[in-house]
């Protein structure tokens, strides 16, 4: 039976596909993606209770608030043009590579 501890739920941005990603090991069969983390909020909203209903960590038709901590990353790559590079170094009046 689940008590009052709070779920966590892990997400992560799939840069390829360009979603979030979210799984939780707390959470039994839990896996989907959404476009945004609102859409993934929401779906999550939806999954949970389903998920914990039919692995047995909940009681059917029981009406109980359950808490879950959505914890997410997003690294984000930034890739300075070469080109813009030696513009400024340039403009600077130094040598195109130091």
């Amino acid at each position: 039976m689940l008590g009052k501890k709070k779920i966590r739920v892990n997400a992560f941005w799939d840069d390829r596909a360009k979603v979030w990603v979210a799984t939780s090991d707390d959470v039994p069969g839990l896996a989907t993606e959404a476009e945004t983390s609102e859409q993934l909020i929401e779906k999550l909203r939806v999954m949970i209770p389903e998920l914990l209903e039919m692995n047995g960590l909940l009681q059917e038709n029981k009406q109980a608030e359950i808490p879950f901590q959505l914890l997410s990353d997003r690294t984000e790559m930034l890739i300075k043009s070469r080109h813009t590079s030696n513009a400024v170094l340039k403009q600077a009046g130094l040598p195109k590579h130091l």
